[in-house]
Parts: C-alpha cells; sequence; structure tokens
C-alpha cells in the first residue's frame, strides 16, 4: 500500500438521509481541480487539491470525494494511491448515496393557513397587514399560529422566505442559548457556530472548535436539539466515535439514546419543502 496515502476526515459530522441533494457534478472546464478515474466499471469523479502536507488524503462527504496531496506528489502516484483504497472509496460513495434518498420532504403550498412543525408541534402560518414587523411579534404565539406582516394575498415565495427566515432566527437564538449549558458540563469553548443547510448532515465539528448545526432542527423537539448540541460539542474532547465518545456524550445527557432514535424516527416524517 502506498505509505502516502491516509484517509483523513477534517471533521465529524452527524448524518441525515439528504434532501434538496444537489445533482452529481461533472468535470468540466468549470471546476479545474475536478478529475475523474475509472475503477473497473465504475467512473469516479474527485476534486484533487495541493497544499503543504507530507500525505495523499481522502475526504467523502456530500460534495463527493475530495482528494488533497503534496504538491510535489505526482499524478500518476495520487491515482495509484486511489486504486489501493477504490473499495474503501466506493463503500463510502454508497452509504452517501443511501442516505440521499432517506429524507422525506413533502411539496408545501405557502399561503395563509399553512401548517409546519416547530420545537416537535405544529403551528399555523397566519398573515396579516396589521401584524408590526418587529422581532416580539413576529415570533408571537397565538393558539400555535405565527403571525406574519404580510398581506393575505401575498406570493408563496413571499410567505416561504419570511417562514425560512424566522426559523433560521429561531434557529440561531436557540443554539446560543444551548450551547453554553453544555460547553460548561464538557469544559469545552467553541470557536464559532454557524447554521447549516447541509444536505447530508444534522451537524459538524471540527478539531479547532468550528461548529455548525442544521437550521432544519427547529423542526424537531427540544430533546432532539440537545442531543445534536451535545453530540458535535463532545467532539471537542473525542474527535471519534469511540467508545469514550459516547461516554463523553452521556456524561451530559443521560438517556441520550432515546433522543438519537427520535432524531432518527423524525427525520422519515415529512418536513415543509424551503
Amino acid at each position: 500500500m502506498n505509505p502516502l496515502a491516509s484517509p483523513e476526515p477534517t471533521q465529524f459530522a452527524l448524518d441525515f438521509g439528504a434532501q434538496d441533494a444537489p445533482p452529481p457534478k461533472t468535470a468540466d472546464a468549470r471546476d479545474p481541480n475536478a478529475r475523474l478515474i475509472s475503477f473497473g466499471g465504475n467512473v469516479v469523479e474527485y476534486t484533487l487539491k495541493r497544499g503543504k502536507r507530507r500525505t495523499i488524503g481522502f475526504t467523502i462527504d456530500d460534495r463527493g470525494l475530495s482528494v488533497s496531496a503534496p504538491r510535489w506528489v505526482l499524478l500518476r502516484d495520487i491515482e495509484q494511491a486511489l486504486h489501493e483504497r477504490q473499495r474503501w472509496i466506493l463503500d463510502k460513495l454508497a452509504e452517501w448515496q443511501a442516505r440521499r434518498a432517506r429524507m422525506v420532504v413533502h411539496t408545501t403550498k405557502w399561503e395563509h393557513g399553512t401548517t409546519l412543525p416547530y420545537l416537535g408541534r405544529t403551528i399555523t402560518v397566519a398573515l396579516g397587514t396589521g401584524t408590526p414587523v418587529t422581532r416580539l411579534q413576529l415570533g408571537m404565539f397565538a393558539q400555535e399560529t405565527l403571525l406574519l406582516a404580510l398581506p393575505e394575498d401575498a406570493s408563496e415565495q413571499r410567505i416561504k422566505d419570511a417562514v425560512q427566515g424566522w426559523l433560521q432566527t429561531e434557529a440561531l437564538r436557540i443554539y446560543a442559548e444551548r450551547i453554553p449549558v453544555f460547553e460548561q458540563q464538557l469544559g469545552v469553548k467553541i470557536s464559532q457556530l454557524k447554521l447549516s443547510s447541509a444536505s447530508t448532515r444534522w451537524g459538524s465539528a471540527t478539531s479547532d472548535g468550528k461548529i455548525r448545526l442544521h437550521w432544519r432542527l427547529v423542526h424537531f423537539g427540544p430533546d432532539v436539539i440537545d442531543y445534536v448540541i451535545a453530540h458535535e460539542l463532545a467532539h471537542l474532547r473525542e474527535m471519534n466515535h469511540s467508545p469514550r465518545f459516547w461516554q463523553v456524550v452521556e456524561s451530559v445527557l443521560p438517556g441520550f439514546e432515546q433522543a438519537r432514535r427520535a432524531l432518527r424516527d423524525a427525520a422519515q416524517q415529512p418536513l415543509p419543502q424551503f
């Protein structure tokens, strides 16, 4: 086996079946780093990046296969390393393809009276020109109703954009409130929080403390949100999924298995299409 080659996960992520997954890329002039390689009857596209490193690394995520290599390594050596890892590569790509088939999204008609899930319950969208556009009013519920300051004849796109904007604002607010709770318990500190719209993961964490959480988690109950946050912050102590990692998760979220099952079940329920 080529001693330069090594799988190199750049981050740990909590995955799910994809929604609105982007179509497969094609290697063309728009991406000068995209290349193709043939593994028997399978043609695989990969993105090649060169930099200051000592080994050839492989990463497979929702964007496909990425290869990082030292500037001085010849292309034939990179392709040899790819052939040596072809079974691992094909297996991982197949796993991502399977995930893309699992997320259920239903067509939503965006209008006055539309319903959507929020924090594990169902709320109804109401439109009205008399509702002031303030954060307090925008987030106020009256009989499980989300009030939007829009005319009742507003276009579907306008309603959809308003709802999505509100959900993303709520996601950021909730995550920012819950993260410090687990930071204190775990003795860690994140360096950055960003909302994610990734097509195959609920959250991810990097070794330098950058956390991404999918904004759609606000569809689910608080216990599910806490589980994903605890999961990602636990990676700041254990960058793996070893038994020690799960012990860290359990230390701050006893009985986390129930929330993990709830997340898996929730991912199979229809979600609004944005």
